[in-house]
């Protein structure tokens, strides 16, 4: 019998649903959290892009959503560097990581 590749070895994590709990950015500003992955998609409802984030808080698995170019800008340059800690703080009208 031929010996076939597992579909864990050649699957991009990316092509997964994030799953969690779903929060809000307004209930986890200036909170640390892990953030573990994150989907860049277009918007069906608005022109451009929305960010899907998934983090962990507590031990438990979260995802949020928002169409935060700022954020958005920072996870795509620093995804080599995830999983990392984070807080998402708001300064003036966007959102960004410190």
């Amino acid at each position: 019998m031929p010996e076939y590749q597992s579909f864990a070895d050649f699957a991009d994590n990316r092509d997964f649903p994030l799953e969690g709990c779903k929060s809000k950015l307004n209930d986890i500003l200036n909170i640390e959290v892990l953030i573990t992955a994150f989907k860049i998609s277009p918007s069906k409802v608005n022109k451009g892009n929305y960010l899907t984030i998934q983090f962990e808080l507590d031990g438990e698995k979260h995802v949020a959503f928002t169409g935060s170019e700022v954020l958005s800008n920072q996870l795509e340059r620093y995804k080599d560097k995830i999983p990392f800690k984070a807080k998402i703080i708001k300064q003036d009208k966007y959102f960004t990581l410190s």
